[in-house]
């Protein structure tokens, strides 16, 4: 279970990075993820890791490829701790910037493991958006 400080201040900036981005403001942005990256980093390998500080920085993060990077560090703490609804949603999210990197290969891959993640979340309208692009893609590599 994730510390319930550090989740409401993982959310907080969220917020905050969102309304930065919103207003385009650069310094702010850049102040703000510095601090959940910062966040992230104290905090690797404690008792207190835990991949939605990981996600988040990934969702906030410019360069596709480092994104993923991120979404595959977020990915492994989900897989330790087991937990299927952050499982589904970074391998989704992974997904979608592999796709707008041309990576199809490795875009399905991730959509086939956020179904089988998906099987135990309660989301239904989630699992249809995986399976729906799945099958798109699945479709179009033939």
């Amino acid at each position: 279970m994730m510390n319930t400080k550090i989740y409401k201040s993982v959310h907080t900036l969220a917020e905050q990075l969102m309304a930065a981005s919103e207003k385009e403001d650069r310094t702010e942005f850049d102040a703000l993820y510095a601090e959940l990256n910062a966040i992230c980093i104290d905090n690797e390998n404690t008792d207190k890791d835990h991949p939605v500080q990981w996600e988040t920085l990934a969702d906030f993060t410019e360069e596709l490829e480092d994104a993923i990077l991120g979404y595959e560090k977020a990915l492994k703490k989900a897989v330790a701790i087991n937990s299927k609804d952050y499982m589904s949603s970074i391998a989704f999210s992974m997904a979608t910037l592999q796709l707008e990197l041309g990576q199809t290969d490795e875009a399905i891959k991730n959509l086939q493991a956020a179904k089988v993640s998906a099987n135990k979340i309660e989301d239904k309208e989630f699992k249809r958006e995986i399976h729906s692009l799945l099958e798109r893609l699945l479709v179009e590599a033939r």
